[in-house]
């Protein structure tokens, strides 16, 4: 029997419609290659910002934790500045930019320091703004996040169901409603 083989672009093309939508900077993380651009560091505060909007998108329940245990701010971090175009860097700097210009200018405060309902109308209301629009931040945010968060030790062994030896494959087992996918 011929053992059958898969590139990382087709691995990451799965991942991707697994997510159901592309995922920005596939290219360059598949090829290894980082474009030749001089970018302006990201600060501590923007990562805690973004550990904090991905803990919004999906925060910590009883049963696992959210994606600031995971370190979602770095996860962004890296990937936006080693796999992104500078033109995709730009959006996403920017809209980071956007997304602290308009919780001053909505509620008087930053971020950090807006309650949990607070955080999830603005989030709601930018992901109705954003629309399929895989080129707006916010889209960019909660991508990553999910990508981030569910490829991290704690989401894919605390949120999923995670065999670390699997034993032989069944691929007609039961499923009941509630559930957690496996990793």
């Amino acid at each position: 029997m011929e053992e059958q083989k898969i590139t990382r672009r087709e691995a990451l093309t799965l991942t991707a419609s697994v997510l159901g939508t592309t995922v920005l900077g596939a290219n360059a993380f598949l090829t290894g290659c980082t474009a030749e651009k001089e970018l302006v560091p990201f600060h501590l505060d923007d990562i805690a910002l973004l550990d904090e909007v991905g803990e919004t998108i999906l925060p910590a329940t009883e049963d696992s934790p959210g994606a600031k245990a995971a370190h979602i701010g770095e996860f962004m971090r890296t990937i936006v500045e080693d796999c992104y175009t500078r033109e995709e860097y730009e959006i996403f700097v920017e809209g980071v930019r956007s997304l602290r210009q308009e919780t001053e200018k909505r509620y008087r405060k930053p971020f950090m320091e807006m309650s949990a309902s607070e955080r999830n109308e603005l989030l709601l209301d930018l992901d109705e703004r954003s629309g399929n629009d895989d080129k707006h931040y916010f889209n960019m945010i909660r991508q990553l996040t999910i990508w981030g968060y569910f490829t991290s030790e704690p989401g894919a062994t605390q949120a999923l169901r995670y065999v670390p030896v699997p034993g032989r494959y069944d691929g007609c087992i039961p499923y009941k409603p509630g559930d957690k996918a496996w990793a």
